[in-house]
């Protein structure tokens, strides 16, 4: 199983259907699970994807409508229960405290102290490996980027002909030079992983600000073109502006997500269809439980 990927929860809107759990979605990265907008039923998903409540490190909040997090409590009380030992980074609008905390002590429990608050405010906010950036919604909302710093790829025709062999090879990555070879002799830049993830949104700069060249870009596409003024009226995107947004943006794997309760699953090609008109990269339009890998490197 990849160490870097996506696991989907649930891909409706503001109600559920018979076939979408609300939002929810886990970002598997490198050991780190992060968390972002579990809505209603949230608890009971990561337990049917195979998921539990150690595996979190983060809870990633875009904003407080309750397609996004009504599954807060749950999430909260299963990572008290379950005994949760490491710290869990909650990551919400600062405005939206009251809410916050009305979602934290939704319910009488044993509680737990592991989890500290970060709210966010302004225009972005960095939170290392997350960037927050403010959004266009009718209520304050914030799209995340997780990124990888760039470093370097490791040449193993040059470290041999280097004579740099076992032990060595890490002394020379972390030292920077070994016997007078340099690093950059026996290696060459490597760009780090990147994945986005943009809710509830019109088009604004920053969600191509958000969206530049990530590997993975898990966006909303909750109406078709044909519903493009009802979007803009909301708040929302099409699936036509999300595979703008990935083209201008030059994003390796699009994922669309966050579909009006009106489209039933026999749409699905219609959002497809929609985005490969725009977009000639890889495009997946997302199920629950689903999972999806990041892109290998380039």
């Amino acid at each position: 199983m990849s160490s870097r990927e996506l696991v989907v929860l649930g891909t409706s809107s503001a109600v559920p259907t018979r076939h979408r759990n609300h939002n929810g979605y886990v970002l598997r990265w490198d050991g780190q699970g992060y968390l972002f907008d579990p809505g209603e039923g949230s608890q009971r998903q990561l337990l049917h994807a195979g998921l539990s409540s150690n595996r979190l490190h983060w809870i990633c909040v875009t904003h407080f409508h309750g397609d996004h997090c009504l599954g807060v409590p749950g999430i909260v009380q299963r990572i008290a229960r379950d005994g949760v030992q490491h710290e869990v980074k909650a990551v919400y609008p600062a405005s939206g405290q009251q809410y916050w905390n009305r979602l934290r002590h939704a319910a009488v429990f044993t509680d737990t102290t592991v989890i500290t608050e970060h709210p966010v405010s302004g225009e972005s906010a960095a939170l290392p490996p997350l960037t927050a950036r403010r959004l266009s919604h009718p209520v304050e909302s914030y799209g995340y980027r997780l990124q990888e710093p760039d470093g370097r790829r490791m040449l193993p025709d040059r470290l041999r002909r280097h004579g740099i062999t076992g032990p060595a090879v890490r002394t020379l990555q972390q030292e920077g030079v070994l016997n007078g070879v340099t690093l950059e002799m026996c290696s060459e830049p490597r760009k780090g992983q990147s994945a986005a993830f943009i809710m509830d949104t019109r088009l604004c700069d920053n969600v191509f600000a958000l969206a530049d060249r990530v590997d993975l870009l898990v966006i909303e596409s909750t109406f078709l073109a044909a519903e493009s003024a009802l979007a803009r009226e909301y708040g929302h995107l099409t699936a036509q502006e999300a595979a703008l947004v990935a083209k201008e943006s030059g994003v390796r794997r699009l994922v669309l997500t966050h579909f009006s309760e009106r489209y039933g699953l026999d749409a699905e090609p219609a959002f497809l269809e929609e985005a490969r008109a725009v977009f000639d990269g890889d495009v997946v339009v997302a199920r629950d439980l689903m999972t999806v890998p990041v892109p290998s490197r380039a």
